[in-house]
């Protein structure tokens, strides 16, 4: 009997150690995927300003291009959108493109924009397509949304 009685503790507490590691993993689980889920998306909007150009949504110039909705991002992604850019002042220029009011501010840090224009003189009239890239850190962390202003200024060449 006492034999048995050892046997049966012996299985109790194996168990009781069985649902206690089982107990830890799910609850270790639950909170990595909680943390994966809150920083899976991050929702994006950015406005745009010209300064010397007209910026268009197309290469016939007839839809402004006023913000980009870069919608929901993961992080270690990225973005592409095609804008058109028109020189609509009365001399060759060049482009430069700036970001600021990042809301948060440390937004920039986890948050790249990049284009594809590469310096090239653009004559008065001349429409040129960019590509605008908005690329997102794998580290990012903390931030489930943002905003920021984008700032492209034409200069004579």
């Amino acid at each position: 009997m006492v034999h048995e009685m050892e046997k049966y503790d012996a299985i109790v507490a194996k168990a009781t150690f069985a649902l206690i590691i089982y107990v830890i993993a799910l609850s270790t689980i639950g909170s990595v995927i909680s943390f994966m889920q809150t920083n899976e998306t991050i929702s994006t909007v950015g406005s745009v300003k010209a300064v010397g150009v007209g910026i268009y949504w197309d290469s016939a110039c007839t839809n402004a291009v006023s913000s980009i909705n870069w919608g929901m991002l993961n992080p270690g992604s990225s973005k592409n959108e095609t804008i058109y850019i028109r020189n609509e002042g009365n001399t060759t220029v060049t482009l430069t493109m700036t970001t600021s009011n990042w809301n948060p501010s440390n937004a920039s840090d986890y948050i790249a924009l990049n284009w594809n224009y590469n310096g090239q003189p653009i004559e008065v009239g001349v429409v040129i397509q960019a590509t605008l890239t908005l690329s997102v850190s794998s580290s990012i962390d903390g931030i489930t949304s943002f905003s920021f202003d984008i700032t492209i200024t034409a200069s004579e060449s």
